[in-house]
């Protein structure tokens, strides 16, 4: 009862935030659907007249459907940006195969009598099509428009992980942070949405030979007025702007304070965290809130801006363990310790580098790191899982799940599942509460700021000293969640913003206050 009333504030709370959201998932969904069923009805009538091409075109928008969503957006970045327009390219794909398909079956499957007849009445081609086999076919082709619209109302939650706002930006920042409520608000809305739009098009169904005529010159000046748009955006200029990932976005030591620390008048957005460094890469965004140890970083020659105020804390990370594991398993102590201490900045990032571009499996990059260390690595164990490791999903967390899982393999006789990949910090910490996984590398001052959230004056107090932090979750962890921190590994991988090198130096931009300065003038 009370989280229903949680959510039933936070819904009054944010209503004005999640209608803006709406309208922009609206208009992401409608424009989309909208230039599919121009071109989707088109090519359904060309192929029911040149049925020899009707295979290879309905095959290639199957291919279309076929592809992951994540992944046609990110094919999208170097070609056509981020934002709307891609995001409408990669809608409009989507709602192609069932519009064209239908299209296609509803007048091809038009009795061969009836057009016959039609013929016989001394009919052209022209007017077969337009009074006989199109009113017939309307029920089957209004339901491959109906389903292209529910289609897209879902797929259009993607959209956001690449900056084109709508009801998506809920959900992920959600997904991030682990907050159910803040989902649901993306979620109920999108679901709505969803049958209001079917609903509608039902309403038009049953009425679209009254409303035919308006229709298509309503649909016309649609078109136009997109066309023209998205034309006027393509001449404008664009100023700086910042792809952030969710979580960084809503995090207590995350963009709003680095932005009032440095008195930062820079714009940004939401984006995929993977994304976002291709969006950085193409010039498509100017600024990316990233990692410090970020194998990418040298990858897409980007600079790390100094941050010269000291805004992010130090981020040490170090393995964190149920105490209960460790209690059943003692020997995890001294194994996961010998990691204490051994990885620099620069090597990480190296490692990181050797999985993000040269695009060797975080397993190789794992094993040939222990083997250049001294390490044994040859022993891969099989059979039930003693041990589940998780990790969050980015590159590094993928090699240090790896590290942690040789490490125990080859010198215990535990056998290691791993579960990587789980999302923002608030999942994978929730997950190893739940006992679903055993063990995650985690960071200090994630641990600190975000898992713990202590007092102000705590976190002025110790915030710049990695030890103190180091302490205090090590001691705040065991007593309010029972679980244990081992040795930090050795490397710091902080928060930072980060621009293309040949842009830091036309601008010439060393930190963070030096880009505050550049864009108050």
């Amino acid at each position: 009862m009370e989280e229903r009333m949680n959510l039933i504030e936070l819904l009054l709370d944010k209503r004005l935030e999640i209608g803006a959201k709406t309208l922009e998932h609206l208009w992401l969904t409608g424009i989309s659907v909208l230039l599919a069923v121009v071109i989707g009805l088109a090519l359904g009538i060309l192929l029911s007249r040149k049925q020899r091409l009707a295979a290879p075109v309905i095959g290639f928008a199957n291919v279309i459907q076929t592809i992951p969503s994540i992944a046609l957006l990110g094919f999208m970045i170097p070609l056509v940006g981020i934002g709307s327009t891609p995001a409408i390219i990669a809608l409009f794909l989507y709602a192609l195969l069932p519009i064209i398909r239908n299209t296609y079956t509803g007048i091809s499957d038009v009795d061969p009598a009836v057009k016959e007849a039609g013929s016989g009445l001394g009919m052209t081609d022209w007017q077969l099509l337009r009074k006989v086999e199109i009113p017939l076919a309307l029920p089957v082709i209004f339901a491959g428009i109906r389903t292209a619209t529910v289609i897209n109302v879902g797929v259009a939650t993607l959209c956001a992980l690449i900056a084109a706002g709508g009801l998506g930006e809920f959900i992920f920042t959600g997904i991030a942070l682990n907050n159910v409520q803040l989902i649901m608000l993306g979620a109920i809305p999108a679901a709505l949405l969803a049958i209001l739009l079917d609903a509608l098009l039902g309403i038009v169904q049953k009425r679209i030979r009254e409303w035919i005529k308006p229709l298509l010159i309503l649909l016309g000046i649609i078109f136009a007025a997109v066309l023209i748009y998205q034309l006027l955006q393509a001449t404008e200029e664009r100023e700086l702007l910042a792809g952030l990932p969710a979580e960084f976005m809503e995090r207590r030591d995350g963009w709003e304070g680095l932005k009032e620390a440095y008195n930062l008048q820079l714009e940004g957005v939401q984006m995929n965290a993977g994304l976002m460094y291709d969006a950085v890469r193409n010039d498509k965004v100017d600024v990316i809130g990233g990692y410090s140890t970020d194998g990418r970083i040298d990858a897409y020659r980007l600079r790390v801006l100094e941050d010269d105020k000291k805004y992010f804390p130090p981020y040490y990370v170090a393995p964190l363990l149920r105490k209960a594991t460790l209690e059943k398993y003692p020997e995890l102590r001294e194994v996961l310790n010998r990691l204490g201490g051994s990885i620099s900045d620069e090597r990480m990032r190296n490692l990181n580098y050797r999985v993000d571009h040269e695009k060797k499996s975080p397993k190789a990059v794992a094993t040939e790191f222990l083997s250049e260390s001294g390490m044994k690595t040859d022993l891969e164990r099989t059979g039930k899982a003693d041990i589940t490791i998780g990790g969050k999903n980015f590159t590094e967390q993928f090699i240090l799940a790896e590290l942690f899982r040789l490490l125990i393999e080859n010198n215990t006789s535990l056998n290691v599942e791993l579960k990587t990949g789980l999302g923002g910090t608030q999942i994978v910490f929730e997950a190893l509460l739940a006992g679903e996984i055993d063990l995650y590398p985690e960071y200090t001052g994630t641990g600190f700021l975000v898992l713990l959230s202590p007092d102000q004056q705590t976190v002025e107090d110790i915030i710049w000293d990695k030890d103190a932090v180091y302490l205090y979750v090590k001691e705040n962890f065991a007593e309010q969640f029972d679980l244990a921190w081992l040795d930090p590994l050795g490397f710091n991988n902080t928060y930072a913003l980060m621009m293309r090198e040949e842009t830091a130096q036309e601008s010439g931009l060393a930190s963070i206050s030096d880009l505050a300065t550049y864009l108050d003038e």
